[in-house]
């Protein structure tokens, strides 16, 4: 008598955390990993499903690792994936078979995957099968028709992947495991793409996975990339052309896309926060392909014109030359605050900006409103109360203490820079501000509201928080009224985030031309950030990023986890006594504001605690690698 056919399948159940044994039906085709199915293209071929094919033909269904099944749980069919084969039947217990295939679902390098990326991000392993799960159900793979496609046109010769240059370019990126390129703002990135697509062509891993941060930059470079031959397609749409042999462009999402023959990765502008999942676990695509391409074997190419401290942690950095990186970004002139009059009086509208909007062309004030600290200036000097430690802004906590919302730093109030005592905090607001633009500058200011996508009003004047950098196609002149209050965010990477921003202004402006420039306003003329857009040089910023994070010990030279919900308090010690228990320096700092910060030397130390701690009864939320420190 035959064994029993057991798989062992992940249930969609957020209350269940490990795999679960049922038994394979009789007459159903079971694939293991050596493939030893018959081919699933012949129009008569046993579909994932058992559903009925082209030809007429009827099929058993098909179990593979990764496959998509309903299960009966409790009374009720749960979706699961099967993520192993041929396991041993357990004694004296009775299994209950599988009652559906919907279809294919993540292959077996993703479902492995997930295993890693749980451990990474502390979360769900089922929350990383579902990103790598089609968004419908998937019967059956298409059959590709792989034709002859034209060679990509050659770039323009100001481009800096140049023709002449492009060939060296790409044979030196697909030559390393990991290269960080930064390319200036002007650069098109689907020059690049369409280069490695080309390179890949006709090899054996001929597959190119290409991730953009935002939905309207992967279609942009789809329809570039179709354009010119390559045989691509978005995601998720494309999950199943994807999984029979066609090259990927899509966003954060794309890093589970499924490909067996991937050749190479890349990922443009991989600095933007867009990569990042709001939602726990908080996993990070850059993250994630990095330790695909690694257990591949495959290169990845990490793009942006001011790469993250993260990426420079994974890879050697190429840059362009010099006077071909100076022209990518826009003239700058620096508004210095501190030489007004009354350096803390309400308004934002220096004399020096109304001149600069009033230049011709299309221009574009921002002044972010939220999520950001309360800004102390002296009354004497202007300069702006910042933190010994570091370098946020102190808030005014009663008429004696200025503290620090992200270190707990407090001093008197006293101005460092002069001595002075009298010290008034800011307030700002856009609408507020339009108004004033508009009666100073004589004409219509238009103000873009972030959550509107609808079409702009015509207008040479445009103001905004960061998202009319995303609404607004071309500017000549972008002003950023007050980069102290972005500056002063209580957050991790918040002068990151703002030079991320200037970078989406620089694209707006699109390189160094007459006419054209980059405004930025300020108390803080020396500011890293400030220096990197004036000298046109991202490493002046990413130097000092670096210097003031490895002696706070922040990530990436550490592992930091945040916690917080009804069940913090009771996690917390549960963490403590992990580390205890294992050895591993791994502190447990808090509560404040009802959070508990978790730090270790790397990902591995932290995540052994995170798991060996396991889950409260009550509810709690870890973050791992949070932006709120």
């Amino acid at each position: 008598m035959a064994s029993p056919r057991v798989v062992g399948i992940w249930p969609d159940v957020a209350a269940i955390g490990r795999v679960l044994d049922y038994l394979v039906p009789d007459g159903w085709i079971v694939v293991d990993e050596t493939g030893t199915a018959p081919s699933e293209q012949s129009s008569n071929t046993p579909t994932a499903g058992g559903r009925r094919v082209a030809g007429g033909f009827a099929s058993p269904p098909v179990v593979r690792i990764g496959s998509v099944v309903r299960i009966p749980l409790r009374g009720r069919r749960v979706r699961g994936w099967v993520v192993a084969l041929h396991r041993e039947a357990p004694a004296a217990m009775t299994l209950r078979p599988i009652a559906k295939v919907s279809g294919y679902g993540p292959p077996a390098e993703l479902v492995e995957l997930s295993i890693w990326a749980a451990r990474r991000w502390a979360g769900r392993r089922a929350s990383f099968l579902r990103a790598a799960t089609p968004p419908r159900a998937v019967p059956a793979l298409p059959t590709l028709v792989r034709a002859a496609r034209r060679d990509a046109p050659a770039a323009a010769p100001a481009d800096p992947l140049a023709v002449e240059r492009r060939d060296r370019l790409v044979a030196e990126l697909l030559a390393a495991p990991v290269s960080v390129l930064r390319l200036p703002p002007d650069a098109d990135p689907a020059l690049l793409a369409s280069a490695l697509a080309a390179r890949l062509r006709g090899a054996e891993r001929d597959q190119l996975l290409a991730l953009a941060p935002g939905p309207a930059d992967a279609r942009r470079l789809e329809r570039r990339l179709a354009g010119e031959g390559a045989a691509i397609v978005g995601y998720p749409g494309g999950w199943a052309a994807a999984a029979a042999g066609m090259s990927v462009v899509g966003t954060r999402s794309a890093a589970f896309a499924p490909l067996p023959r991937l050749g190479a990765v890349v990922v443009f502008d991989e600095h933007d926060e867009r990569f990042r999942s709001q939602r726990t676990p908080t996993w990070h695509a850059r993250e994630v392909v990095a330790e695909r391409a690694r257990r591949a074997g495959v290169p990845l190419v990490l793009v942006s014109p001011v790469p993250s401290l993260e990426a420079l942690e994974l890879g050697p950095l190429v840059t362009m030359s010099r006077a071909r990186e100076r022209r990518g970004w826009p003239s700058v002139q620096v508004i210095d605050r501190r030489r007004d009059d009354d350096p803390a009086r309400r308004g934002l509208v220096s004399r020096e900006l109304v001149t600069a909007l009033k230049a011709p062309g299309v221009a574009v004030a921002v002044l972010n409103r939220k999520g950001r600290a309360r800004l102390v200036a002296c009354r004497t000097c202007g300069n702006l109360a910042l933190c010994d430690a570091c370098d946020s802004a102190l808030a005014l906590v009663d008429a004696t203490v200025l503290a620090c919302p992200r270190c707990d730093t407090a001093r008197p109030v006293v101005c460092l820079a002069c001595g002075g005592v009298g010290l008034k905090l800011l307030r700002l607001g856009v609408a507020r501000v339009r108004e004033e633009l508009s009666a100073m500058l004589g004409e219509e200011v238009v103000e873009v509201v972030g959550d509107d996508d609808g079409e702009l009003a015509a207008a040479r004047v445009y103001i905004g928080t960061s998202a009319v950098l995303h609404r607004v196609a071309r500017a000549d002149t972008v002003a950023f009224l007050d980069l102290d209050g972005d500056f002063a965010a209580p957050r991790l990477g918040a002068a990151a985030a703002v030079l991320a921003q200037c970078t989406l202004a620089a694209r707006l402006i699109g390189g160094r031309r007459p006419g054209a420039q980059l405004v930025l306003q300020t108390r803080q003329p020396d500011h890293p950030v400030v220096r990197s857009l004036v000298r046109a040089d991202p490493a002046a910023f990413s130097d000092a990023e670096a210097h003031q994070r490895r002696a706070l010990g922040l990530p990436p030279f550490a592992a930091v986890a945040l916690v917080r919900g009804a069940g913090a308090d009771e996690h917390a010690e549960a963490l403590r006594a992990a580390a205890a228990s294992s050895g591993l320096p791994v502190a447990v700092q808090g509560p404040r504001d009802g959070r508990y910060l978790v730090r270790g030397r790397d990902h591995e130390e932290l995540s052994s605690v995170l798991i060996a701690a396991g889950r409260p009864a009550q509810a709690v939320q870890i973050e791992v690698d949070p932006v709120d420190v």
